[in-house]
């Protein structure tokens, strides 16, 4: 199975649905070669818009599409639309419950060395908190294919976010996206770790070194942040010894703090170790010297499980 980009997936299957539903449109920030929106501009060209630098607007059309039947997929990098179209996102898209599909491409913490006025580390906590809203992050592509494919059908507002670059598979050809569900994707005594998106893919790699020196985790990866089978997560997460998440966002309010408040109000609760980015903002760097600063390479993760696990006993 050939790895890809989200994005390069988030192209080539919108083009393939488009094929099939005439309500399918895309309006574009003047990013479609990055969000690869261009694949659907060439190949459908009569269902691509291009609203240009305007994020606000791009939001407000969609909203009046969706009056009229349509289903439009927004297309830009993450954080404009969190964050400078957020007003319109709340008024028109959440508070009415309108099927707009915000495809948010670029988000997280590698965006192409463009710095923090570019990653988006806290559209989790942002998107988690708006009302109606369903938020995805996907593990890898074959999961993003068939997440895309399920918000198509999919009555209502949603968040999807998408990494820029390529990660290691997770999913065969073979798994079915299952809203509402965390996915186990293998089973272990020492400790749980829970995941999310294109970080699941990290994590699976710094557990497979773990198991080579005896530590064995079960790891739960959490393709729906919201809305979420919140008593299916408990279940899994029920007798662990120890609970460590680990997200490419914020520590504050992404799904360290989802597995918090679930575990805080159950009636086993268990201490919770949070990875990701501290209330900081990040920088522009090359990939691989983000991920090892911010604790997120499978190297890093290994270590600080190992290290979590030491203080334990």
């Amino acid at each position: 199975m050939s790895t890809k980009a989200q994005r390069q997936v988030w192209g080539e299957t919108l083009s393939e649905l488009s094929e099939l539903d005439e309500r399918i449109l895309v309006l574009d920030g003047d990013l479609a070669t990055s969000t690869r929106a261009d694949i659907i501009a060439e190949s459908h060209p009569e269902k691509f818009i291009q609203v240009g630098i305007a994020e606000q607007n791009i939001v407000g059309m969609a909203f009046g599409l969706s009056t009229l039947g349509y289903r439009p997929w927004l297309s830009s990098f993450g954080v404009f639309f969190t964050n400078r179209a957020l007003d319109q996102v709340r008024m028109l898209v959440s508070q009415t419950k309108a099927p707009v599909r915000i495809a948010a491409a670029y988000s997280g913490l590698l965006n192409g060395s463009s710095g923090k006025t570019h990653q988006d580390i806290e559209d989790f906590a942002i998107m988690r908190a708006m009302p109606n809203m369903t938020v995805i992050a996907p593990a890898d592509a074959t999961e993003a294919r068939a997440a895309i494919k399920w918000v198509a059908d999919y009555d209502g507002p949603v968040y999807i976010r998408f990494a820029r670059d390529a990660v290691q598979d997770v999913f065969d050809e073979d798994y079915v996206f299952a809203p509402h569900k965390p996915v186990v994707l293998r089973h272990g005594t020492d400790l749980t770790v829970v995941s999310t998106g294109v970080q699941t893919s990290r994590v699976a790699q710094a557990l497979d070194s773990l198991e080579q020196e005896g530590i064995t985790a079960k790891h739960i990866h959490v393709p729906m942040l919201k809305p979420l089978d919140d008593q299916e997560l408990l279940q899994e997460l029920r007798s662990a010894p120890l609970i460590v998440t680990v997200e490419e966002h914020s520590v504050l309010g992404g799904l360290g703090g989802l597995v918090c408040e679930l575990t805080a109000g159950s009636e086993e609760p268990a201490r919770v170790t949070r990875l990701g980015l501290a209330d900081h903002w990040s920088e522009s760097a090359p990939n691989e010297f983000l991920l090892d600063k911010y604790g997120l390479s499978p190297a890093k993760v290994a270590e600080h499980i190992k290290a979590t696990l030491k203080s334990r006993k």
